[in-house]
């Protein structure tokens, strides 16, 4: 079992970063830290020559575009306004820092309805698969420019641990001004003691938590946050670590065994996210499949659309369907690649008759085998 941040850091597949604002904006000059970023960039290209796939939810837009408009925090116009300006920064900074590694940067601006309604939520997943798949660095934030107070997350710690699940990471790393999890406070408390293992986050463990550092003046979010986001990404079976960014080749440091905090997830991310499909969600509708697709999906394959036989129901594109064999016995649930009308039209025919039968190139199954949830039989 992975014990250590070290060790979380080795053996991951895929890693969540989430970088505060306290750590990428530079107060004094009121701009990028550029030092810091290059160093973190260099971090990141490391683990990139690992083998390893590498998503940033990288906080500082809104406080990079108050620098440039030098307006104070107050009207949600004017965060909005602020963040407008400040993306643009934000993306150059990115751009310019992974650029000598050979590293190509992609924007992503969420809000929480992207990653709490289904059809956004695939959509979504879909984009950060295909930027992973072609090499790209996706650097993920919240769309404060169009997101109202009712669907905006407030802080990028919890926005991370929603993207690490979206995008069924296996370890999530937030990098703060603090190096973990503490028994108390260790700014007001000298007798704080430092956490480097949380396997529960049980009610003693929540109640650690304190504020945001208010001396930072930038960030929105403080332990409680972070252990909010821990508490989602360990439910999608993403393992989290807490660790100070204040000191240039943040990562590095993580790797070479600096004091950090490493809180476990139980299961792994696919296993976590089929638990949800399984559980989570009333199923929209059906599929009837032949004999030759309920044999192909128990070997482990997906449901390609030409072992259709018939489909019931009213469903969108990402909703649940129960899947039965043809004595009309269930055989499983799993998430539809298409909706029920694009299903009945493809139902039974070749993947490679798809793009002529819909008018576009789409997925080349109606159930992908990793959004599917067999009987237990």
């Amino acid at each position: 079992m992975t014990r250590t941040p070290a060790v979380a850091v080795a053996h991951a597949r895929r890693l969540v970063i989430k970088i505060g604002s306290s750590l990428l904006f530079d107060a004094a000059r009121r701009a990028v830290a550029v030092d810091w970023l290059a160093s973190l960039t260099s971090d990141i290209a490391a683990l990139r020559a690992q083998g390893k796939q590498v998503i940033v939810v990288s906080s500082g837009a809104v406080a990079l575009g108050r620098g440039r408009l030098n307006v104070a925090p107050g009207r949600l116009q004017d965060k909005q306004a602020a963040a407008a300006v400040g993306q643009t920064l934000l993306m150059h900074a990115w751009e310019e820092a992974l650029a000598p590694h050979g590293l190509i940067a992609a924007q992503v601006l969420l809000t929480r309805d992207d990653t709490e309604r289904r059809r956004r939520w695939l959509n979504g997943r879909a984009t950060i698969e295909t930027l992973l798949a072609h090499g790209v660095v996706p650097v993920v934030n919240e769309n404060d420019t169009v997101a109202t107070e009712e669907i905006r997350y407030g802080d990028n710690d919890r926005l991370a641990a929603r993207t690490a699940q979206l995008a069924r990471a296996d370890l999530l790393i937030l990098l703060s001004d603090v190096d973990g999890l503490y028994t108390a406070d260790p700014r007001r408390d000298p007798d704080a003691r430092h956490l480097p293992l949380v396997e529960t986050l049980s009610p003693d463990i929540l109640s650690m938590a304190s504020g945001a550092n208010a001396e930072a003046g930038v960030g929105t979010g403080g332990m409680a946050t972070k252990l909010a986001a821990a508490q989602i990404a360990r439910s999608a079976g993403c393992a989290t670590i807490i660790a100070s960014g204040l000191t240039p080749h943040p990562l590095k440091a993580i790797a070479d065994g600096a004091r950090a905090t490493l809180i476990t997830a139980p299961a792994t991310p696919l296993a976590a996210w089929k638990q949800w499909i399984a559980g989570s969600m009333a199923p929209g509708g059906s599929l009837t499949l032949d004999e030759g697709a309920v044999r192909a999906l128990k070997a482990g394959k997906s449901l390609l659309p030409s072992g259709v036989v018939a489909v019931s129901g009213r469903f969108e594109k990402g909703e649940s369907l129960r899947l039965l064999d043809p004595s009309g016995a269930v055989v499983g649930v799993g998430l539809a690649a298409y909706p029920a009308d694009e299903i009945a039209l493809i139902r039974g025919r070749h993947s490679d008759e798809i793009e002529s039968l819909l008018g576009y190139r789409g997925a080349s199954v109606v159930i992908h085998r990793d959004d599917l949830v067999l009987e237990d039989r």
